[in-house]
Parts: structure tokens; C-alpha cells; sequence
């Protein structure tokens, strides 16, 4: 019988690892377990169906059904760029070295987008990542606009040089009409409310965004280093008082996607044509600037991606500095904190929200057809969802002979999700429960029971885009306590 010993040596051993071991060891585990899942899935299974599909289902309905079974190939591309990402470039480096000196260090305004609906929440976070940013050395944000707050209700925050809070009248309307939290931030970039420098930076947040001591020092390293002008950096949703722990393992796959994908797409296309955050967005005031946020309705829903993809974003960052390039390679390490959503209402609505957005991107006639063409794959792998779930109730009876270029691909598409899944539990609660590696063992089995919820989250986020209402921004609960409104 093992006895407390061995644990102990065990989790030292882990703690130990320098993050070059850790990356090796993750990598290793990602390929042996996509190894060991097409192995048994496809190749030490034998139970196959001889079958002729032409003659038992007839010519129609044979290409009918292999349509249907290579709609999971939709996939592919991004998951090309989730093995890069999460093969090539470390995620495991849990310090960063502040390389610039803050003192000389370009001016950096943190701006934050709210409705109003949430001051308390804004208020506390507000002084939370003042008190982050001092500590971590960052000195030439203590001037007005030091942190912005854009709201369309006012929250009375306190009056001090390093707060300016703008409420975007009720009047004001951009040239092309664009709504919500676009609306907001092109008003920022109006001239009478402006008073950023274009070389002065952004740093765009949500309101329950948390900075830490490792994001303030990679955005510093970022800004100060000045080759790009745009980068992203990743969030995770596990930190603090866990509301609803089904979301919040839903979630961990984007932790891994931000690892994965994002990454890879910066760094090897130096363009977000998967599309990106709206929140850890750094951009050089000038760049942004000429990009703008004015596009309309359908550039208003999903803000952050209509802004990431359209061409005219990618011929200005050519323009400017020739290449965006990722935020781990280039300065942007460190993580920000945030909150999954508290309810499944609100998590099946915001993930509504992004199918709806993502869809007025893919089919904006303002955007070339080869900038939003990656964008397009993941928008109808999404769409396809509920055909996909389909398939593992219904190809039983209606078996096709095993093709042995295809279903390893299938096996390997399934083996990457659920290691996603795991990767991303162990990317976001090591930190927190890394003497407790039984605890974290059990959150990662959490994590893969939760991927039947997501799922299903992702099919019936479908249903209700076509047939709930439209062009809605629904706005998730952001606090456990009562709601406050300051008027």
C-alpha cells in the first residue's frame, strides 16, 4: 500500500519541473494520447461492417450520408492550428521577467467597457488593478486616462488623476451606425473625447477582467519593445469563488484554444483570421485608430472578431508594422482572470451571442473571402453541431465501411478535445491546487464529464439563434450579490 511518502515526493517531483520539462511532458501526453485513441478507435477495432452502400442505400442517399459523416472535417483547420500551438510554444512559463524599465515605458490606458449595470463590480476591480499595476512597477499609468472607464451609465467613480470615466451620450451615433459596446469604444476614438497620443497604448478589458502581476509585466515588456502593434494575451476563468463549476470546466477548453489556436494563428499567420478576445487586446492607439470600430451593425455583435478579421484591419496592420505577431513570442506572456458565466441561461445565451456575431462576420461583404475563410470553417462546424451529435445516435443504422483515411482523422479530432479539455484544468488550477494533485486529477475527469454539457450548450445555442431573437447583446451576470444602479 502506498503510503504518504511517495505522495509527497511525487508532488515535489511535479513542483520541481522547470517549464521546459512541463512542456515536454505535455507534449508527450498529447501525442501518445491521440496515439492510443486512433489505435483503438480504428485500427485494434473489429468490428466492422461489410457493407455496400451504393447498392443497400442507393446512389443519392450513399453521398448523402458520407456528407453527413465528414461534417466533423470541418474542424480541421483550426484544430491544425490547436496541435501547432499547443506543440511549439510553451504555456507552462509561470514567471515573467520584467525586461523594460516602467519609468520609461509608453503610456499605457487601461480601458474598460460597461453598461453601468454592475458600478460595485467596476469599482472594486477598478482598485484591484490599480493597486496590480503599482505593484508590479508600472509608473507612466498615473497619468488622466490612466484607466478608462466607457459607460452609458454614469457610476460616479472617484475623482483621481488615474480614473477618467466617459459616458457616451445618448445622442451620439458613429458614421456607420455602429451599436452596443462598438458604439462605446468608437466614441472614444471621437477627437473632442480622445486625448490618447498615437503612440500611446490600449490595454481593452471587460469589467470583471483581473490583471496579475505576470500581465502587467508582459503588456510593459510589450509596449516598451514597440515592434507590433497589436497583441493578446491569454485569460482563464478559475480564479477566486467558483459560482458554477460546470461552466467553468465548459471553459477550460477556451483556456487551451487560447494556448493552442490563438497562439499559433499570431505567430504563423501574424493574423487572428480564426478571430480573437475583445478582452487582453493591446493595441497602439494610432493603429487602432485607423482600424476603428465603426462598422456598422453587423461589425456590433461580435465587436471583437469583425475588428480582427475584416481586410481592412489586416491591410493596416501591414501598413503600420507589416505583421502582428503573438503576444507569447513577442512580450505578452502572463495571464489575466475572469469568471465563467453563473448561470447555463447565461452561458447558452452568450454563446447565442457569438454563433449570432461570428455569422455577421463570416458574411460581411465588407470582408474579402479569403481573410474570413478560417473564421467560416468554425462558424458552420458550429452550426453543424446538432447534425454532428447526430451522427453518434444514428450512423448505427446506417453503417458505411471503415475508411482508413478518414476515421483516423475522426479518432484524432476526438482525442485533441478531450485532451483540450484536460490541458485546460491543469493550465488553470495547478497553480491553485498543485499540493493537491488528487484534487486536480478529479477536476480534470470533471472537465471531460462536462463535455456532453458544452455540447449541448453548442447545439442548443443553434436552435436558439434561429429562432430567438436577433441582434440582441446580451449581457451576462457578472455579480453574485444583488444588482446596483447607479443612475
Amino acid at each position: 500500500m502506498l503510503d504518504g511518502k511517495f505522495f509527497v515526493s511525487n508532488r515535489v517531483r511535479i513542483q520541481g519541473m522547470n517549464c521546459e520539462a512541463k512542456h515536454l511532458l505535455h507534449c508527450t501526453a498529447l501525442w501518445i494520447w491521440m496515439g492510443i485513441v486512433v489505435y483503438f478507435m480504428v485500427f485494434a477495432n473489429e468490428n466492422t461492417v461489410e457493407v455496400q452502400p451504393i447498392d443497400r442505400y442507393g446512389l443519392v442517399f450513399t453521398i448523402l450520408l458520407y456528407i453527413w459523416k465528414c461534417l466533423p472535417l470541418l474542424v480541421v483547420p483550426q484544430c491544425i492550428f490547436q496541435i501547432i500551438g499547443l506543440t511549439f510554444y510553451n504555456p507552462f512559463k509561470e514567471k515573467v521577467p520584467l525586461k523594460a524599465v516602467p519609468l520609461l515605458a509608453p503610456f499605457v490606458c487601461f480601458r474598460v467597457v460597461t453598461r453601468g449595470l454592475y458600478p460595485r463590480l467596476v469599482k472594486d476591480n477598478l482598485f484591484l488593478n490599480i493597486d496590480t499595476c503599482k505593484k508590479a512597477g508600472m509608473t507612466n499609468f498615473m497619468f488622466e486616462n490612466g484607466i478608462q472607464v466607457v459607460t452609458d451609465k454614469r457610476i460616479n467613480l472617484p475623482q483621481q488623476p488615474l480614473v477618467r470615466e466617459v459616458v457616451v451620450p445618448n445622442s451620439y451615433t458613429s458614421k456607420s451606425g455602429a451599436l452596443f459596446k462598438a458604439r462605446a469604444l468608437q466614441y472614444c476614438l471621437e477627437d473632442d473625447v480622445n486625448r490618447l497620443q498615437d503612440s500611446d497604448w490600449v490595454v481593452h478589458l471587460d469589467e470583471e477582467t483581473l490583471l496579475t502581476n505576470n500581465s502587467v509585466c508582459g503588456i510593459l515588456n510589450f509596449v516598451e519593445d514597440g515592434k507590433h502593434d497589436f497583441g493578446q494575451g491569454l485569460i482563464t476563468y478559475a480564479s477566486g469563488e467558483i459560482v458554477n463549476w460546470l461552466t467553468t470546466l465548459s471553459d477550460t477548453y477556451r483556456v487551451a484554444d487560447d494556448c493552442g489556436k490563438m497562439r499559433s494563428q499570431l505567430s504563423v499567420l501574424h493574423k487572428p483570421v480564426f478571430g480573437w478576445k475583445g478582452s487582453y487586446v493591446v493595441t497602439r492607439y494610432g493603429a487602432e485608430r485607423t482600424i476603428s470600430w465603426d462598422h456598422g451593425p453587423e461589425g456590433s455583435i461580435a465587436e471583437d472578431a469583425y475588428f480582427g478579421v475584416n481586410k481592412k484591419e489586416c491591410e493596416g496592420i501591414l501598413n503600420l508594422r507589416e505583421k502582428i505577431n503573438s503576444v507569447v513570442n513577442h512580450g505578452i506572456s502572463g495571464e489575466m482572470l475572469e469568471k465563467s458565466p453563473f448561470t447555463t441561461m447565461d452561458f447558452l445565451q452568450q454563446r447565442k451571442r457569438w454563433l449570432e456575431g461570428l455569422l455577421l462576420v463570416v458574411h460581411s461583404k465588407k470582408i474579402g473571402f479569403l481573410w474570413k475563410l478560417p473564421l467560416s470553417f468554425v462558424v458552420y462546424s458550429w452550426i453543424f453541431t446538432p447534425f454532428i451529435i447526430a451522427q453518434f445516435f444514428l450512423s448505427p443504422l446506417f453503417p458505411l465501411p471503415r475508411n482508413y483515411l478518414l476515421d483516423p482523422i475522426f479518432a484524432s479530432l476526438l482525442a485533441l478535445n478531450i485532451y483540450m479539455n484536460v490541458f485546460g484544468v491543469v493550465h488553470s488550477f495547478t497553480q491553485k491546487y498543485r499540493k493537491n494533485i488528487a484534487l486536480l486529477l478529479l477536476y480534470c475527469v470533471g472537465a471531460c464529464i462536462a463535455i456532453p454539457y458544452t455540447v449541448v450548450i453548442q447545439a442548443a445555442s443553434v436552435f436558439l439563434f434561429f429562432f430567438g431573437a436577433k441582434k440582441e447583446f446580451y449581457i451576462v451576470k457578472k455579480e453574485t450579490t444583488p444588482l446596483i444602479l447607479n443612475v
